[in-house]
Order: structure tokens, then C-alpha cells, then sequence
């Protein structure tokens, strides 16, 4: 067995990524605003560049690395993909 912990926790650096990563989850206007202007509504996290382009291209890898919350980033690109696809999500 080994010590390492399976599950790391984000660091506080992460907050406003994760923050960012929360309102395209749960907050319907912001998601919509998102999906209207990108770039607009990411402006309005205040994030800083990098964090910005990676959530951007919607990068899963880097914006784990950066330290966004697994959990989130699934859900982020789950709820704009069955806003993009709602078709492809009927029964979901």
C-alpha cells in the first residue's frame, strides 16, 4: 500500500478557475453568456491568462494542472455540451 493520497485537493491559486469552473456548471445565465461571448464572460472571472486559454479550449490536462477540481471540469464540459448538443442528451 502506498502513502500517496489518491485524490489531491485544489490549491487556493486555483479559486478563481474553480470559481469560473462552478458558474458554467450551475449558473444558467452565466453558461448562456459563455456560450454567446467566450471571451466576454471569461473576462468577468478575472482570471489570469493562462487559466483563461485554458478554459477557453475547454483543455481538460491543463486545467487539472492548473488546479481545477476534477469534478468541475467534467461537469463544466458536460453542461455545455448538452447546451451545444441537448439532442445528443435527451434521456440523460
Amino acid at each position: 500500500m502506498t502513502d500517496l493520497p489518491h485524490y489531491r485537493f485544489p490549491p487556493a491559486s486555483a479559486y478563481r478557475l474553480n470559481r469560473g469552473l462552478f458558474a458554467l456548471k450551475s449558473d444558467d445565465a452565466f453558461r448562456a453568456r459563455f456560450l454567446k461571448d467566450a471571451r466576454a464572460a471569461i473576462a468577468e472571472l478575472e482570471l489570469d491568462a493562462d487559466d483563461a486559454a485554458a478554459l477557453l479550449r475547454g483543455d481538460r490536462d491543463a486545467l487539472l494542472a492548473r488546479g481545477a477540481h476534477p469534478y468541475l471540469v467534467f461537469m463544466a464540459d458536460l453542461r455545455l455540451r448538452m447546451e451545444r448538443e441537448p439532442v445528443s442528451f435527451e434521456f440523460f
